[in-house]
């Protein structure tokens, strides 16, 4: 697609990207199939609807062009829904225009202060850590919160995710020695051997390292339990915090290292496994596009989703099942992003498949994704857009998971609800205690 090139000097050119949205808006609008997704498409149809325009994109206002760009939140479910993507002759790719938008504004103007706080997850995630449980007890304080909202746009009353000490990293490395040790493993005997096939390259994610440790450890040991061998090489954000915000030559600084850090991984025989659904989009449908070499299409081709990787395992017949413990009913939320990988409910599929567990699959957006729910300016919308998943947990099973680390704060913003993600339920059945 010449008109997402990334290479291309044409694709930085705002006269070309208006030129690009208004032919897609004129598309859009004809078929209006994903009236239903999210407020870009709602809003796009309202104003081409006005007598003003009355259908006719040239006569849009630059102000509702940009408006379209700004709601997108970037959940990417339109590109699975829309009739119109590639090999089609219209070669329509909506979220990846939307970000092409957002990237030649940047260009042109600078990226905000509140993307580049936003977007670079991994200093925020590292000082805050640090500095825990300080970090936490000053998110937690009005006039902190008040000062962040003045500076950096998040919403004062937006739940933040709370900084952990140890980080999973650090854990990771003491593990590692532990279990690398002559005759030892983890529940102190030796451990079984590995098969030569079942090699894997944790990416932990941000999330799993500075907020959510506990998701990354019962990662290792479900790993592990089932005789994966797990290696955690160097790392860096995914850059989807960076993209969202148009800042694409610093998310392409952070994917560069993680394409020859990962690369390096697979070239030694091992899968790379993510356990956070934003991320492995990232690394499997992104990288391509904004690397584009030969080892970010290696990296992509050897990513799989956790739960992707265990139910191949379970699909087998080599997934452990000597269960110690009953999962009972689960509300399982599946994640935007999982959704758009297009590789089904792979997280239900494993955990349904404990005896007596019984889960329900819902389908329903968090409307947080990325940094758009953190916003100032879109924090009502995102819990309003929410509210069918609200409800759809406030009246499901006692037990609620998800794939999602931003939607299992939302949950817990909107319901009072804390999500566990559902490595964790998986490991509590196999009586793999924390």
């Amino acid at each position: 697609m010449a008109s997402l090139d990334i290479k291309n000097p044409e694709f930085w050119q705002l006269g070309a990207v208006d030129k690009e949205l208004r032919r897609v808006y004129d598309v859009c609008g004809g078929c209006r199939r994903c009236l239903p997704l999210c407020p870009s498409f709602k809003v796009l149809f309202d104003r081409m609807d006005v007598d003003a325009v009355d259908g006719d994109v040239e006569k849009l206002p630059a102000s509702d062009v940009k408006e379209v760009v700004d709601l997108c939140y970037q959940c990417k479910l339109c590109f699975n829904h829309c009739p119109y993507t590639p090999p089609h002759r219209w070669e329509i790719d909506f979220p990846r225009l939307m970000l092409r938008a957002r990237a030649a504004e940047a260009r042109k103007n600078g990226v905000t202060l509140q993307d580049r706080f936003l977007g670079n997850a991994d200093l925020v995630g590292r000082l805050g850590s640090l500095g825990a449980p300080l970090s936490n007890w000053m998110n937690e304080l009005g006039v902190h919160r008040a000062f962040m909202q003045a500076i950096a746009g998040i919403h004062k009353k937006r739940n933040l995710p709370k900084f952990q000490r140890p980080t999973f990293t650090a854990w990771f490395k003491r593990h590692a020695k532990r279990t690398a040790a002559p005759g030892s493993s983890a529940r102190g005997r030796a451990p079984a051997p590995v098969p030569a096939a079942r090699k894997v390259a944790l990416f932990a994610t941000c999330s799993v390292d500075y907020y959510e440790p506990a998701t990354g450890r019962a990662a290792v040991r479900v790993l592990e339990r089932n005789r994966v061998d797990v290696s955690l090489p160097a790392q860096r954000c995914c850059g989807m915090p960076y993209l969202d915000g148009g800042a694409v030559d610093e998310a392409k600084a952070l994917i560069r290292d993680n394409v020859r850090s990962l690369a390096a991984a697979v070239r030694e025989g091992r899968q790379i496994v993510v356990p956070g659904p934003t991320c492995s989009y990232m690394l499997k449908r992104e990288y391509p596009w904004l690397d584009g070499s030969d080892d970010a299409k290696l990296v992509a081709a050897n990513t799989r989703d956790l739960f992707e990787y265990l139910a191949k395992l379970q699909a087998a017949g080599e997934l452990d099942t000597n269960f110690a413990r009953p999962v009972g009913a689960v509300t399982y939320h599946v994640p935007c992003h999982l959704r758009a990988q297009n590789i089904g409910h792979k997280s239900a599929d494993v955990l349904g498949a404990i005896p007596g567990a019984s889960v329900d699959v819902v389908e329903k957006c968090s409307a947080v994704d990325g940094t758009w729910g953190f916003k100032t300016e879109y924090y009502e919308l995102s819990l309003k857009l929410a509210k069918p998943l609200f409800d759809a947990i406030n009246t499901g099973a006692p037990t609620a998971a998800t794939d999602c680390p931003l939607a299992a704060l939302q949950i817990e913003h909107g319901t009072g609800r804390k999500s566990k993600h559902p490595i964790e339920v998986l490991a509590a059945a196999y009586g793999l205690e924390d």
